[in-house]
């Protein structure tokens, strides 16, 4: 399978004097091993400087020097595409954490050289447009064949952000730390601290949108001993559950499962990452507080193991984790009330209880909920994956209610009572407070039934000269005849 080098690229490797020592590097020639899409092409050039690449690739279009301190001429070109081009650097520990280096360019340096300062074999490879042929110095293919995750050189411990890269490589790719990688990332578990915040949440965001195996993630950090440096998840390890609705094994092999899951429905791979990112979080999480509460019963003179709680007690812990991770506020306001009611479709279903539900939920959606779910439930092998029907039919009320992907909306507003004479004030709030709960409560559907209702009330804060207006007014008070 030929290396899917664009035309126009190639015309610039082959037709720009200077870049006869040109090759392909990092995610464009790993993804073309694996048979996955390639993207984004990265190009690493030798024999020259940094200012002379760019003055090079200036003829080809926009050049900018955004990465200077890392070598990056990003090169945007008169079709629009854009390229990374670097020149090869050596880089020098001279404090803690991936921020910790002083960076030397020097357009000496040999491929081979360049390659080990890479951070995995499978990213050391490199491929050469003109031999066309791969340049693996590291064995990265052989890594890739046999779903090994191996660090490239010893100098993997300067950087301790490469264990949570490593994380998000194997979730996304399926692979496992080899044995001495696991034991050189356990060497500098104590390290975690250094890591700056935004760069602990880009690796989990990247874990969580996507791997196509996120349980492969999970399992690397468990096998390099840092998982505990999240410890919500990492006192899922060894929590038992009922092997009678769970024969798959713990809470952290249960969640395993359900994340690997939710990565095959079709719903979520149809999502954009922010999306699919916040659902795969609700999943890690929707059993976090399990650790908790489990303990074992005897119900019918049989000993079983239960969890009663874990759903509601779960949400501040999720909230407690992603903050662990520096996750955005907007992220934890959509996972914690996925959490919380992840097993809302086992309580009795009427309209009352789907728009209290979809209340509760907001700002995610039942359809949301859905996908959570229906991943828990898949997530118990060596039982079928079959949507359970407590789901379709909660689906299938919210579609009828119109509430599968917002919450309900109050009908009564004050800018209806204001019309009528109500000032603006608390006793105008509690009125509005009122009348969306008996909304929920489906006292009425329509803004001529809300008219009713309100004259019907006796207990509200409604003052008689209000009264007396909507009264006056009839069913068309709001504008809207009644039915």
């Amino acid at each position: 399978m030929a290396f899917p080098l664009p035309d126009e690229l190639r015309r610039i490797l082959f037709e720009t004097p200077g870049l006869d020592q040109a090759y392909l590097v990092g995610g464009c020639v790993r993804n073309w091993r694996l048979g996955l899409p390639v993207e984004d092409f990265d190009v690493e050039v030798y024999g020259t400087d940094y200012n002379r690449l760019a003055s090079m690739l200036a003829v080809w279009g926009r050049t900018d020097q955004v990465g200077r301190s890392f070598g990056v001429v990003k090169l945007t070109t008169r079709s629009g595409l854009a390229y990374d081009f670097t020149v090869p650097r050596r880089d020098s520990k001279t404090g803690p954490g991936h921020k910790g280096f002083t960076t030397a360019f020097d357009a000496g340096i040999a491929p081979r050289e360049a390659a080990a300062r890479r951070d995995y074999t499978i990213n050391s490879m490199m491929y050469d447009p003109r031999r066309e042929e791969v340049l693996d110095y590291y064995g990265g293919e052989r890594d890739l064949k046999e779903g090994w995750l191996r660090h490239t050189t010893a100098a993997f411990t300067e950087d301790p952000l490469r264990v949570l890269r490593g994380m998000q490589l194997a979730g996304r790719f399926d692979l496992r730390a080899a044995p001495e990688t696991a034991e050189l990332c356990r060497s500098i578990a104590d390290h975690h601290d250094e890591l700056a915040r935004e760069r602990i949440w880009d690796e989990w965001f990247k874990w969580a949108c996507k791997s196509r195996k996120p349980s492969s993630g999970l399992r690397f950090l468990q096998d390099t001993g840092w998982l505990c440096h999240y410890p919500e998840v990492a006192a899922m390890v060894g929590t038992e559950q009922d092997p009678e609705w769970h024969p798959e094994g713990d809470v952290f092999v249960h969640t395993g499962h359900c994340c690997d899951a939710l990565t095959g429905l079709a719903e979520w791979q149809a999502l954009p990452a922010s999306a699919r990112g916040g659902y795969m979080f609700a999943v890690l999480t929707h059993d976090i507080a399990k650790p908790l509460v489990t303990h074992r019963v005897v119900r019918d003179g049989r000993e079983r193991i239960v969890s009663p709680g874990h759903e509601e007690a779960g949400g501040p812990l999720a909230d407690a984790f992603l903050e662990r991770i520096h996750a955005p506020r907007a992220v934890r306001e959509h996972v914690g009330p996925l959490v919380t009611n992840h097993l809302a479709h086992l309580q009795t279903t009427t309209d009352r209880a789907v728009r209290r539900l979809a209340r509760r939920l907001d700002p995610e959606t039942i359809q949301g909920l859905a996908l959570v779910m229906t991943a828990d439930h898949f997530g118990r092998p060596p039982l079928p994956k079959v949507v359970p029907d407590s789901v379709t039919r909660l689906v299938a009320m919210a579609e009828a209610l119109a509430l599968t992907d917002a919450a309900p909306k109050p009908i009564l507003m004050g800018r209806h009572l204001v019309a009528h004479g109500f000032r603006p004030g608390p006793n105008l709030g509690k009125v509005l407070h009122e009348a969306f709960e008996a909304q929920l409560e489906g006292h009425f559907e329509t803004l001529a039934q809300a008219h009713g209702w309100l004259l019907s009330t006796d207990d509200l804060p409604l003052p008689r000269s209000v009264r007396e207006s909507l009264s006056r007014s009839g069913a068309e008070a709001f504008g809207q005849p009644s039915r």
